[in-house]
């Protein structure tokens, strides 16, 4: 039996199903607010939320702009947090919510100090969320991936940026998106049912060493 049989489910960032139907940006409040209105009138309740949505450039300290760490922010922190906000009316007090961090989070990388820094503060968004919900049944987890083999990152990487980034973990390798996806699926369901507050690595050890 599909351990996520008969949940509902709202995932940020994606561009079918729901995603395609109510088009939007996380960081607009207004689109929040048709987004769950839909999922009301279409489900009336919800068991998930996947805030996973983002963005993230490279600018080098030095080329830093407030263009740039606004977009970053609006997106990775603010729309986080008001995407699991306004999805709390519909979750009672039970459900699993579940935000897109990375190992960027953790270790810092490169040009990217506004990406780096707005994953750092969703790591700490679960653990003051936990808090938060403390005496309910809902549970927030950070799924940190590593460099993934995306279409998207394909297309911005070219055949020797894909190996250098593989390069960079103990598995030689970029992470597919089905694990990501193997993972997501055990945060959301009751097999992580005892975990709360805390970060799932799926990034080769890149971050761990």
């Amino acid at each position: 039996m599909n351990r996520l049989s008969g949940k509902t489910a709202v995932i940020t960032g994606g561009a079918t199903g729901i995603g395609r139907a109510v088009r939007g940006s996380v960081s607009d409040l207004a689109d929040l607010d048709r987004l769950y209105a839909a999922v009301k009138a279409e489900r009336g309740t919800l068991d998930i939320v996947f805030a996973n949505a983002g963005t993230g450039s490279p600018l080098p300290l030095g080329q830093i702009t407030t263009e740039h760490i606004d977009e970053t922010f609006d997106t990775n922190v603010k729309g986080t947090i008001f995407t699991v906000q306004k999805a709390l009316p519909l979750m009672g007090r039970s459900g699993s919510i579940i935000l897109t961090g990375s190992s960027a989070g953790t270790t810092g990388a490169p040009a990217f100090s506004a990406y780096s820094a707005s994953k750092a503060a969703v790591r700490n968004l679960a653990r003051t969320w936990a808090e938060d919900l403390k005496g309910t049944a809902i549970r927030v987890n950070v799924l940190s991936p590593g460099p993934t083999a995306t279409e998207l990152a394909k297309e911005a990487l070219g055949e020797e940026g894909m190996k250098v980034f593989a390069s960079m973990n103990p598995l030689q390798r970029m992470a597919e998106p089905a694990e990501l996806g193997a993972v997501a699926a055990f945060l959301a369901s009751q097999d992580s049912s005892f975990m709360t507050a805390s970060e799932v690595a799926v990034d080769g050890g890149l971050a761990q060493l």
